[in-house]
């Protein structure tokens, strides 16, 4: 492979498997208290109800897709019995359906803030850069499914060259000549992705790795009413700080 190569399909995905990692690592030690959505639903829920929810189920069976399209051998599916073009179909049409959802959540998403005055003002350069590198990822990877499908250029069969280079990255014996060979939309989708996680623990994508598991584990709260007309009291209530008592 030619030097490019190497460093693209051979270097890089380490140099992003590591800015991931130990820019998590740096974040949560440093910077634990930004680790947070930075929530604007406070300015603006109406159309928030609607994008937010669509862009994230979209992307957890983008997500889903990519794992088992990645990560499961097709030796291990035909196995199962399932024959390539059965697969090949459920995953153009899921995968497909998917991606349309959370393209249409993302493009409301940038819609509501750039039109509401007050979320657009707590938009940061930091969000506006992750949302181009967000965008141009899920864009590579719309152009990508059509081409597998072969609506772009000729049918790919992407688990045949770009499923057994991710494998052979978590395995620690890289080879880059599986992308070589895989159509140019899929090289573009691996760059754009390998980007996105390079930058994603110094951005707000962060609060996709944190979960309120605390939360179903927490005691339970007791609310008092505070009522001055009550009588159950030795006293009226007063306003204000008490004096403490030695």
């Amino acid at each position: 492979m030619s030097s490019p190569n190497v460093l693209l399909w051979t270097v890089l995905p380490y140099i992003a498997i590591a800015a991931f990692v130990l820019g998590l690592v740096w974040r949560f030690k440093y910077d634990k208290f930004n680790w947070t959505t930075r929530s604007s639903q406070i300015y603006e829920g109406k159309l928030l109800r609607i994008a937010g929810p669509l862009f994230h189920l979209g992307l957890f069976a983008v997500i889903g897709g990519h794992i088992v399209g990645l990560l499961v051998p097709q030796t291990f599916t035909d196995k199962l019995g399932l024959s390539h073009q059965a697969y090949h179909l459920g995953a153009v049409t899921m995968g497909g359906g998917a991606g349309v959802a959370t393209l249409l959540g993302i493009s409301l998403l940038i819609y509501r803030r750039r039109t509401s005055a007050m979320v657009f003002a707590a938009t940061t350069r930091n969000d506006k850069t992750m949302y181009i590198f967000l965008v141009a990822t899920l864009l590579a990877g719309s152009s990508a499914t059509l081409s597998s499908a072969g609506v772009i250029g000729e049918e790919h069969n992407y688990r045949e060259t770009v499923g057994p280079w991710a494998r052979s990255i978590l395995t620690f014996s890289p080879h880059g000549e599986y992308m070589m060979a895989s159509p140019l939309a899929f090289r573009i989708h691996a760059v754009a992705a390998m980007s996105l996680f390079i930058i994603w623990p110094f951005t707000r994508l962060v609060h996709s790795l944190s979960a309120p598991v605390g939360y179903l584990f927490r005691p339970s709260i007791v609310y008092r009413s505070r009522d001055n007309q009550s009588t159950s009291g030795s006293r009226e209530a007063r306003p204000g700080w008490e004096k403490v008592k030695y």
